[in-house]
């Protein structure tokens, strides 16, 4: 049966409290593993609980917040309310129980002393997309950066939030009198409009090699346009055609409807405006056209065309006409790239197309020139060392935004969580773990993953006005797994449309480690009961464990996951675990 009191605060550096029953001459004892949200709970608030009397002293249990301090308080066991003295007494060391097994980790944090709400504040402000952000801030230099500049790499391949678009970002934001880029945003942009424009010269899948090729040839007049050291009458002529605010979407139409047929210091070209929607017949002899007008009168600044957001079509891949259409489109655009760096390497123009690619949509692309891509390809694997570098960054970044000397990892996370560890498993007081282990173990160790946690942990502690610690982590840990199932919701439903039913097939499991046969036969009931339409299982178990929500469990007491080692492959013959980052969302625990 529930009862109300008023709970009298937390005993100083003590991991237990008070709850004062209206008309009840004893207090009644309140441990915080107990409280249902502990951070809520502060002198003078209005709780709601159970007595447990199965111990020698009465003590709640199931404890929660129903009102805040100077809320009118109870009397009479919440059947009515009346004045009470807010001045709510304070305990005292001396008042009750002193056991030292009952002191907690969780207890400093509702010492508000030492919150630094300037960090918290700033960190709160964090963005999981990098489109969003203060680049200029916040951009970590990585090496591969370094290779993309220099034109030694031109395909970025990265899980979503590895940070491609963060890339993407720097060289968008890159401007000089020698510097020029343009991104090419695929974000709602209608593919059909790149559909409709094959070369029917070209065989399957190369069919869209050409209008690839004419986009960027485009984008680089546009550029030429800003570019001083180009001829001025090139550029007062490229300006007739190619001075267009209009987004890609629009332009694309705009472009292949223009006729070129002007004399330009020697080439059979004249650009002339059209208004015509209609596709002419030789708007392919036009990417002719453009690539002399580059080879004779491009100077030798550099020009980035960035193509990110490429998997807005990623859809229905399971459409053998979608699936061939789109990956038709992704290999031209790898081979109209690599031709681009072949004809414009030798020369002293840097022209320098750059592709920005999920590493799952690039497995699919079959190709025979494929292997030679790896030349040019730059993966975005991270690494626990690589992402505390990264974090380190960023808090040095948070607490001085000019920040150049760097502080090292324990000290950056140190100014943002304390040097607190974490319990973990059954007996949490003998077996902790520090904050920043808790966290990776629920992460797929990826930059958005740290980012969104910390930026969380920091809004939860302001609004709580407490530090982060153990608990604040915890309390985030929940919301983040909601957001990791969403995330790999989003990433595997053009794959398996039943991606919701199939999660909801591992929560009636009730368990994080099982067979294989186990999870069949559960996923077979569920396909007998018209909840999923997909009946190859063992294809589901792949792409599970290609996108981590699943990993291998061999003897010995480690666990395989394809984020951690991406030459893994799934062994039908070993129990399966589920990824810790999932537990919450599925209701495992």
């Amino acid at each position: 049966m529930s009862t109300q009191g008023i709970f009298k605060g937390w005993l100083n550096k003590k991991a237990y409290g008070f709850i004062k029953i209206p008309d009840d001459s004893s207090d009644i004892f309140l441990h915080i593993t107990h409280a249902t949200n502990p951070l809520e709970l502060s002198a003078g608030c209005q709780v709601e609980f159970e007595i447990d009397t199965s111990e020698k002293k009465r003590q709640a249990v199931n404890a929660k917040l129903i009102a805040p301090p100077h809320y009118p308080p109870l009397k009479d066991n919440g059947s009515s309310r009346v004045p009470y003295n807010n001045s709510h007494e304070q305990l005292q060391d001396s008042e009750q129980i002193t056991d030292e097994t009952l002191e907690s980790e969780e207890i400093e944090e509702l010492d508000t002393d030492a919150v630094n709400n300037a960090l918290l504040s700033e960190i709160s402000r964090w963005k999981r997309e990098a489109k969003s952000e203060d680049n200029t801030r916040y951009f970590w230099h990585v090496r591969e950066v370094d290779q993309i500049s220099q034109g030694e790499k031109c395909f970025v391949i990265g899980r979503k939030g590895s940070g491609k678009t963060a890339i993407c970002e720097h060289f968008s934001a890159l401007s000089s009198h020698d510097v020029f880029s343009e991104k090419l945003s695929f974000k709602n942009f209608p593919f059909n409009e790149l559909y409709d424009h094959k070369n029917a010269k070209y065989t399957k899948p190369n069919q869209f090699i050409t209008i690839w090729k004419y986009l960027i040839y485009s984008s680089i007049c546009r550029l030429m346009l800003k570019d001083n050291s180009v001829d001025l009458e090139i550029r007062e002529q490229l300006s007739k055609i190619y001075d267009d605010k209009a987004p890609l979407s629009r332009r694309i139409g705009r472009w292949v409807s223009k006729d070129f047929g002007f004399s330009l210091f020697g080439l059979s070209l004249k650009i002339t405006r059209s208004e015509d929607t209609h596709e002419p017949t030789n708007w392919i002899k036009n990417v002719d056209y453009l690539e002399d007008l580059l080879l004779n009168h491009v100077s030798e600044s550099k020009y980035y065309i960035l193509f990110d957001e490429l998997d807005e079509d990623y859809r229905d891949i399971v459409a053998e006409e979608q699936f061939e259409q789109y990956t038709a489109l992704i290999t031209s655009l790898f081979k109209a790239v690599q031709d681009i760096r072949s004809i414009f390497g030798g020369g002293g123009a840097k022209i320098l197309p750059i592709v920005f690619l999920r590493d799952d949509i690039y497995d699919l692309v079959k190709d025979s020139d494929k292997n030679k891509w790896g030349d040019f390809r730059v993966d975005l694997n991270w690494d626990v060392e690589k992402i505390k570098r990264l974090i380190a960054f960023r808090i040095s970044r948070a607490i001085d935004q000019d920040c150049k000397n760097i502080l090292p990892f324990d000290a950056a996370w140190g100014r943002v969580f304390g040097a607190r560890r974490i319990g973990v498993g059954s007996n949490r007081q003998k077996s902790k773990i520090s904050t920043f282990e808790f966290i990776c173990r629920s992460t797929l160790i990826r930059p958005r993953d740290f980012v969104l946690y910390l930026q969380n942990c920091a809004q939860h502690a302001i609004e709580s006005n407490v530090q982060i610690g153990p608990t604040v982590v915890r309390y985030v840990d929940k919301a983040f797994s909601n957001y990791l199932r969403q995330e790999l919701t989003d990433e595997l439903f053009a794959i398996l449309p039943d991606i919701s039913n199939t999660f909801d097939t591992i929560s009636q499991l009730r368990k994080w480690n099982f067979s294989i046969p186990e999870f069949e036969q559960a996923y077979q009931q569920r396909v007998e009961q018209g909840f999923i339409q997909e009946r190859n299982v063992k294809f589901v178990l792949q792409i599970l464990f290609l996108f981590s929500v699943i990993g291998n469990s061999p003897r010995g007491g480690r666990y395989v996951f394809r984020y951690q080692n991406r030459e893994a492959r799934l062994n039908y013959n070993e129990r399966v675990v589920v990824h810790r980052g999932l537990f919450k969302a599925l209701q495992i625990l």
